[in-house]
């Protein structure tokens, strides 16, 4: 996926989850943030982040802050839509037959439903945006729903279910349950895991314009 019209920045702080503050060549501007989570981590004083423009001209924020560079360098995008984004154009090229987003199961509403040569598959996707030492971890703050939809997925009936993680930052090929952050989906994970859900990482190459999963 790629985005239009794309400037640095500099992050200064984040009065809340939906906002931050950020100096655009030396003026300060309220932006907002496409991510939840805590980033606690990446979004530091003088970090270096990347804005994509709004696409609606009359919103209160002009930009969304979809990027920022790490300490070491690496990049990383924290646009919690661009996982599921990425995940349809990578479903595209494997040969299915139908694929169905925001498919309603259960109690819950997951991200894909595919078919191919007769077989069903459930899939949910999540975006994992937190490293250490070369380890991709999720979550990055607790969510009750991230555990919710493990359990429909392991509880699936007719179906091949499927836990995607959009690896969204370059050189990680492997996440795991963040349990300092989120025990509770931990175990959720551990349980689906023995309950045949697949887990399968997609890695991805980050630009500031771009996030791209790898061939």
């Amino acid at each position: 996926m790629r985005y239009r019209n794309v400037i640095p920045a500099v992050f200064v702080d984040r009065p809340n989850r939906f906002i931050a503050h950020v100096e655009i060549g030396g003026r300060r501007e309220t932006v907002h943030v496409k991510n939840t989570g805590r980033c606690r981590e990446l979004l530091l004083p003088g970090a270096e982040v990347f804005l994509a423009g709004a696409e609606n001209p009359e919103r209160k924020t002009a930009w969304d802050l979809i990027a920022v560079r790490k300490s070491g360098g690496l990049l990383v995008n924290i646009d919690s839509q661009a996982p599921n984004a990425v995940a349809r154009e990578w479903l595209e090229t494997r040969g299915f037959d139908v694929i169905r987003p925001e498919y309603v199961y259960g109690q819950s509403r997951l991200d894909f439903m595919m078919e191919r040569g007769g077989e069903k598959f459930l899939m949910e996707v999540k975006g994992c945006t937190l490293e250490r030492d070369g380890i991709g971890y999720f979550p990055d703050a607790p969510t009750e729903r991230g555990a919710k939809h493990l359990r429909e997925l392991a509880n699936a009936a007719g179906y091949t279910p499927v836990l995607l993680f959009v690896i969204q930052m370059d050189g990680i090929t492997e996440v795991r349950g963040n349990r300092e952050t989120d025990p509770a989906f931990c175990e959720a994970l551990e349980h689906a895991e023995k309950s045949g859900v697949k887990i399968r990482f997609l890695p991805c190459h980050v630009e500031p314009d771009s996030l791209t999963f790898a061939r």
